[in-house]
């Protein structure tokens, strides 16, 4: 035979990647077309994915045909539709046949030239490969397969790769495989499989893992979410291991010279999986060393880098991606192993909007990271082996160490999904995300701290961290369409804390942040008292002195843990919201909460009336805190200006004086935030009555006011707004706050600067936002929760007043 029908032959049975593409899913499936694709239209852009060749639907279809395979796995289908076997007696049964089958000659002929033709691209013999399997109905926008066949990896010699193309269409028979394949209506002949063929990146001396273009629990689609771990990737996608996170926000990823990376989250990462020993054993699960636990797992170049090709991808396919990524230990290169459609929040409505809210408090039995943003009820189903799926209660929480394609059957039927292991993009964070079911993943022990048949509440909606309560709570559920919200002449803006809940409130149609909480992030993710960290040798306590030194060991310094940790915090808040401000305050803590943080008492004096002590403005150039103010500064200076984020704007609380505002600007341009430079604006709180008096004065050193109605109603009546007893007179629609409150709008419009509000009041009293509405206040800013409820009746007093 001459060589034109020998390559036209080959091309029937195998189609290599760079000559592959996404026309040809009918002929090689979604995950090799798609390789193709990358292959093929992405190398241009800087993509890197390793070479390969597919075997075709024709090459199966031919495999059955010459083997008489079609009849038998029909009527074993046949019988257990009807009852007369089990699932696992039908699959076994067809997967047997199937591995007892021989690849017609040509077929064989075609695979193994194929595989030669890769050890000689590779420089040398038996190359070891990749051989995974694409089923032509897979990764469909409504039918993810992710997972259902087999991969085979470091598979040497053309004997070997050979076999494991054979197992690879036995696993398209998989009890998995069939059992999904059922809930989606696909018939099992009408599915084919592809073979993919590819040269083996050494990720096991290296690291793999998972990335999104879109973040996958709040739909965000400005965002990339990077997964990492030590090793092979499986251990990612199977979720048994709790991997580093990483979050890009794309839109700022076009400047070189910016590094908006807004999350940077160190896994515990307690084992990798890596080659054996010899060709017999395969691959095997080791421990990982204290120094890889603790390590992040990827440069900020190599994490913007995946970012990068993660737009391009998305960019290319037109629509939010999953892929899989790979890094050769020996080489440090980067590749792209795979990539797919996003298949869940990519078909959530951008104008739909539910809320989710515990009414009643309980006891935390359970935390982890939260997938989706439901609150569910219900018994916990405890199955720890995937044996006993058949104890499974329908409609109970399944609590279990980890899961895999073999589990879907019952996640499908469970009320919320809670496991031990595993990260947000691991195999049950994946498909309790397609299936709609709340899960809480990575754990660590909810296998021993849930006991069964005891009713349980999983909660989603209270940020990044999922938490499951003893007892079943009570709680709310709201359904918006922002779409139908009306428009108002009021910017109506949140207030945020937390930088993991800030990605849940994208959809809002916010005019922003009218007020970030510094605090926040100070207190729960940094938990040190900044000065400890100036100074850590003034620690005497050994206890308090080793968790300082064991928190701040990933970073150069202790000075540096605190700028890393509060500079990604505040830019995770500004991303969501970007271009629109972001108002972030500068920290107002006081002395006794200042205290309570670890090491706080080596820095703190107690004081008779905190509320009024040494708090806001007066500490930033004070000799006991000017060099942690420095370090607010550098945080602020670096979300500006090395992430990119110049929507921020800065703001000053507690100050008491116009003196004490020079005094700040000053101290603010001494470390290299200067009011104007690079459009840096800087707002003051208006929460002293001082502030109303002499607001013209003090409007010549700021672009703005926000007024804290909670301080300026506790100063003006003189109310402890702490006081349980004179709670009935705390109340911001007194009238001489309310005075207080016109005195100051006039004043900032006078000045020609804006002037907003950021407090509960408006939502709580509508007469109160009527009032504001009417005296012409710029902004209101309100806790996100409350935000939907408030905007009609600003629409309402609108209406009336303008």
């Amino acid at each position: 035979m001459d060589s034109a029908p020998k390559a036209a032959l080959a091309k029937t049975h195998v189609l290599w990647f760079d000559a592959a593409g996404l026309a040809d899913i009918p002929r090689i499936g979604g995950k090799n077309a798609s390789l193709g694709e990358l292959t093929r239209a992405l190398q241009a852009a800087g993509v890197r994915v390793p070479e390969g060749f597919a075997t075709t639907a024709d090459a199966y279809r031919r495999f059955l045909a010459d083997n008489g395979l079609e009849s038998l796995i029909a009527g074993c289908i046949n019988d257990y539709r009807l009852r007369k076997t089990s699932l696992r007696e039908a699959g076994s049964r067809i997967r047997n046949a199937i591995l007892g089958a021989e690849f017609p000659p040509e077929t064989a002929a075609a695979i193994s030239a194929g595989y030669a033709e890769l050890c000689r691209r590779g420089g040398g013999q038996d190359v070891a490969v990749a051989v995974r399997s694409s089923a032509t109905a897979e990764d469909l926008p409504d039918a993810s397969f992710a997972g259902q066949q087999e991969t085979y990896l470091n598979v040497s010699g053309s004997a070997a790769v050979l076999d494991a193309c054979k197992r690879c269409f036995a696993s398209l028979f998989t009890d998995r495989a069939i059992s999904y394949r059922e809930i989606k209506g696909f018939e099992h002949l009408d599915v084919a499989l592809s073979v993919g063929v590819q040269r083996m990146v050494r990720s096991d001396l290296g690291a793999s893992g998972v990335m999104f273009s879109i973040d996958t629990e709040s739909g965000f689609p400005r965002c990339a979410v990077i997964s990492a771990a030590w090793g092979l990737g499986e251990t990612v996608v199977q979720g048994t291991i709790n991997p580093d996170k990483y979050q890009v926000f794309k839109p700022l990823l076009a400047d070189p010279d910016l590094v908006p990376i807004i999350q940077r989250e160190v896994g515990t990462k307690e084992r990798k999986l890596i080659y054996g020993q010899d060709a017999d054993t395969g691959t095997q699960m080791v421990d990982t060393s204290e120094a890889e636990r603790k390590a992040l797992v990827l440069s900020d170049a190599e994490v913007l880098l995946l970012a990068r090709w993660a737009v391009a991808v998305e960019e290319h396919y037109g629509r939010p991606m999953d892929m899989e990524w790979a890094k050769d230990g020996i080489t440090g290169e980067l590749f792209m192993v795979q990539a797919r459609p996003e298949t869940v929040q990519a078909q959530r409505p951008l104008t739909s909007f539910r809320m989710y809210k515990l009414k009643e408090s309980g006891t935390v039995l359970a935390r982890g990271a939260a997938v989706g943003d439901a609150i569910t009820t219900g018994k916990v189903s405890r199955i720890l082996d995937a044996r006993d799926l058949e104890d499974f209660i329908d409609g109970s929480i399944l609590v279990t160490r980890v899961t895999d394609p073999d589990w879907v059957p019952i996640m499908k039927r469970a009320a919320g999904i809670v496991t031990d292991h595993g990260g947000p993009t691991s195999h049950a964070a994946i498909v309790s995300r397609e299936l709609g079911v709340p899960a809480v993943v990575g754990t660590g022990n909810a296998t021993l701290t849930l006991e069964p048949g005891a009713p349980v509440t999983l909660s989603c909606a209270e940020g990044e961290q999922g938490r499951v309560y003893e007892g079943a709570l009570k709680f709310d559920v709201e359904e918006v369409d922002t779409g139908t919200l009306p428009a108002i002449r009021t910017q109506l803006m949140i207030n945020m804390a937390s930088p993991a809940a800030a990605m849940r409130w994208w959809r809002l149609p916010a005019a922003g942040v009218g007020l970030a909480r510094m605090e926040f992030i100070i207190n729960n993710l940094i938990r040190v008292h900044p000065m400890a960290l100036v100074h850590p040798e003034r620690v005497t306590d050994g206890a308090e002195a080793a968790t300082i030194t064991s928190l701040w060991a990933n970073h150069a310094d202790p000075e540096e843990y605190f700028v890393d940790v509060l500079a990604t915090g505040i830019a995770k808040i500004a991303a969501p919201f970007h271009p629109k401000p972001v108002i972030v305050r500068l920290s107002d803590f006081k002395s006794n909460e200042y205290g309570h943080l670890i090491g706080g008492t080596f820095f703190e004096r107690p004081e008779e009336n905190p509320m009024l002590g040494f708090r806001g403005a007066s500490r930033y150039y004070s000799d006991e805190y000017r060099e942690a103010f420095a370090l607010e500064c550098r945080a602020l200076k670096r979300v500006r200006e090395k992430a990119g984020f110049r929507n921020v704007i800065v703001m000053v609380p507690f100050c008491r004086t116009v003196q004490e505002a020079r005094t700040v600007l000053e101290a603010m341009a001494s470390n290299g935030l200067v009011r104007g430079q690079d459009g840096l604006q800087v707002y003051m709180m208006c929460e002293i009555p001082s502030n109303v008096v002499l607001a013209a004065r003090f409007a010549t050193y700021f672009d703005g006011f926000s007024i804290g109605s909670n301080d300026l109603t506790q100063l003006v009546l003189g109310v402890d707004r702490d006081s349980e007893q004179l709670s009935g007179l705390f109340d911001e629609r007194d009238p001489a706050v309310t005075a207080m409150i016109s005195q100051a709008i006039r004043e900032a419009h006078k000045a020609g600067i804006k002037i907003g509000l950021c407090g509960q009041g408006p939502s709580n009293h509508p007469d109160f936002a009527e009032f504001l509405v009417g005296e012409g206040i710029d902004s209101i800013s309100l806790n996100p929760d409350t935000f939907l409820r408030t905007l009609p009746l600003i629409a309402d007093a609108e209406f009336r007043w303008l």
